[in-house]
């Protein structure tokens, strides 16, 4: 036994010799030692690595370090939402835009690449390109500029099929990324318990003690006040005793007024679509800038204003201020959701509309070309043609370049009404109440009028119902992607400044949901329905005859079945015919529905 013992006292020495600071293993485990603290130094160097590189991280930690986790949740969907964008951006500027612009025929050797004479002399004019006509209008900004011709360049690079499978695409891949997080978002949830002893564990385990930089100490000592403060709020609202008469009586007055809001909204929309219906048919030239930006401006405006009143209304109900902000979506989202289904019926009469001109157009066309040949048309087929200028040949009115204009302005109106609203609602103000606090009769900064606060739930149904324009309008003008990637980017910037030197935190903060999986709901039902118009008239409404990708064809997804019959086998045909049978398709819509229904239902009862 002795013996043994001694044996394994050598081997542990022998194992253990160089940290007992002799023998030949010394300099090893020296070594050893220091590339062990260097490979946990240069991880924890590679984890700051990678946070400092994920875009705007630092920026949305100092907001949500003085204004709470519910701000915060903001600027991280905005993140999310230019994320989404770049990807859209690519896909339509990669296999659209530029092909036509490397590849297709150049602007001036087609009517519908060329302005028409009547307009050439304003087309490069400051007013004319800021309503996106003129050259504008005529290039590859807009569905009108791109030709039918089945394969263009020496790629033979087929842009119908291509302009049609990434307006599919992006919208498929829309449906995949916002479910896809949403099943993220609820996993990471989780489960547990952390409501007990909530105060005793912030007070003892909420300071980092890594932290060496002054300013990043400042930042974590203002999130544990905010976290505290979050859940003071929390304790209060658990324990509140009320009237519940004189509460029901306010929250039915709420709802009363939040009702006529939106029914008056909804009128004033149905009366200024009308009224630019009356402008359009006498024409808009004899009209000023008003008058022509009427309906946009009109829809921005109420945006701007109506969530204030919301807001002014939902101070009547005294709820949980998480109760108060998922009631202010509600509203906010009916708001934007009966504006945006308003526009767009009035855009399906516009069409309508146009496509009765296109008839005349077309008659008139046919008057035209006899005239060419004096009068008569030529048996003949081999008569060599007449040479026209394209900028003088007569054209149809090309609704589908129409729908993508008025997209575009409204996405351009409604950018510049949420800048001005920065501008003016948050800066001008702030500069106001922070200079004239000393000469003015009573205290600016706790009276009227006050610095503000920051709309969470106005900036996010923005962008929500901003997204719906670009998922609705995009088929018909490939830049509004590359639009909304420069909004969200300035967005970012701008509001990022606004809310830290304009803004103050809210008086009842309180922590937001676990995720966002309540705004992901929205942005899968506003994708929903945005798919609807597009799909409509992707499928109900002929194409225009002289413009775009699909001209010449009775729908535009014939496109698809033009490929199968002359790149594929009869038998892949075949086996597509039975795949898009209705039969197949109306049970996959229903899934998507009840997919969306039970999700926005899930998110609502978590958050």
């Amino acid at each position: 036994e002795i013996s043994s013992s001694t044996e394994e006292a050598q081997l542990f020495v022998e194992k253990f010799e160089g940290a007992l600071g002799k023998g030949k293993g010394k300099k090893f485990y020296a070594y050893k030692v220091m590339m062990t603290k260097k490979w946990m130094k240069f991880q924890r160097d590679f984890e700051n690595f990678k946070t400092a590189c994920i875009p705007w991280e630092m920026k949305i930690k100092e907001i949500e370090s003085h204004f709470g986790s519910s701000v915060a949740s903001y600027f991280i969907f905005l993140r999310w939402m230019y994320g989404i964008n770049m990807i859209l951006f690519g896909l339509t500027f990669g296999l659209v835009m530029i092909p036509e612009a490397l590849m297709g025929k150049p602007y001036g050797s087609l009517p519908r690449k060329t302005v028409p004479r009547a307009e050439e002399a304003t087309a490069m004019n400051f007013a004319t390109l800021w309503d996106f006509s003129g050259f504008a209008q005529y290039s590859v900004l807009f569905y009108g500029y791109y030709n039918n011709q089945r394969t263009i360049g020496w790629l033979k690079f087929r842009m119908p099929l291509s302009y049609f499978l990434v307006g599919v695409g992006t919208i498929g891949y829309s449906f995949m990324i916002v479910i896809r997080t949403m099943a993220r978002n609820a996993n990471e949830d989780g489960g547990g318990d952390d409501t007990s002893f909530n105060f005793s564990w912030k007070m003892f385990t909420s300071w980092d003690y890594l932290i060496g930089n002054p300013e990043t100490a400042d930042n974590k000592f203002a999130s544990i006040t905010t976290s505290f403060k979050e859940a003071i709020v929390e304790e209060q609202e658990s324990r509140k005793e009320e009237n519940i008469h004189l509460t029901r009586f306010l929250r039915v007055l709420a709802n009363f007024l939040a009702l006529c809001t939106l029914a008056g909204s909804g009128y004033l929309i149905f009366f200024v679509v009308r009224r630019s219906q009356k402008f359009a048919l006498e024409g808009l030239e004899n009209y000023g800038w008003w008058e022509r930006n009427e309906v946009n401006m009109v829809m921005s405006l109420l945006g701007m204003f109506c969530p204030t009143l919301f807001d002014v209304i939902s101070s009547l109900e005294n709820y949980h201020p998480r109760i108060a902000l998922r009631w202010q979506l509600g509203r906010i989202f009916a708001l934007f959701l009966g504006n945006l289904y308003t526009f767009i019926i009035a855009l399906m009469d516009e069409i309508n509309l146009k496509l009765e001109e296109e008839k005349i157009v077309k008659y008139n066309m046919t008057i035209w070309e006899a005239s060419l040949y004096n009068g008569t048309i030529p048996e003949n087929s081999t008569a060599p043609p007449i040479q026209v200028d394209p900028a003088d040949v007569p054209r149809g009115p090309c609704w589908e370049t129409m729908v993508g204009q008025e997209f575009v302005r409204l996405t351009v109106s409604d950018t510049m009404t949420t800048y001005i609203t920065i501008l003016i609602g948050d800066f001008l103000r702030a500069v106001f109440v922070r200079f004239f606090n000393y000469c003015w009769c009573w205290d600016l900064e706790y009276g009227f009028p006050s610095y503000s606060e920051f709309d969470i739930s106005g900036n996010v149904l923005g962008l929500i119902f901003n997204q719906g324009m670009i998922w609705m309008g995009s088929f018909y003008a490939p830049c509004l992607p590359a639009i909304n990637v420069f909004r969200l980017h300035t967005s970012m910037y701008l509001q990022c400044w606004a809310v830290m030197c304009c803004n103050v935190p809210q008086e009842r903060v309180f922590k937001a949901s676990r995720s966002n999986n309540f705004y992901m709901a929205m942005l899968l039902f506003i994708l929903f329905l945005s798919t609807l118009p597009a799909v409509y008239t992707i499928v109900s409404i002929p194409p225009s005859f002289d413009c775009g990708p699909f001209s010449g064809k009775t729908r535009m997804f014939e496109v698809i079945s033009e490929t199968l019959e002359h790149d594929f086998p009869s038998w892949f045909g075949k086996v597509f015919g039975y795949a898009s049978n209705p039969g197949l398709i109306l049970p996959f819509i229903l899934l998507m529905v009840t997919t969306s229904h039970k999700s926005l239902t899930s998110s609502v009862q978590s958050y």
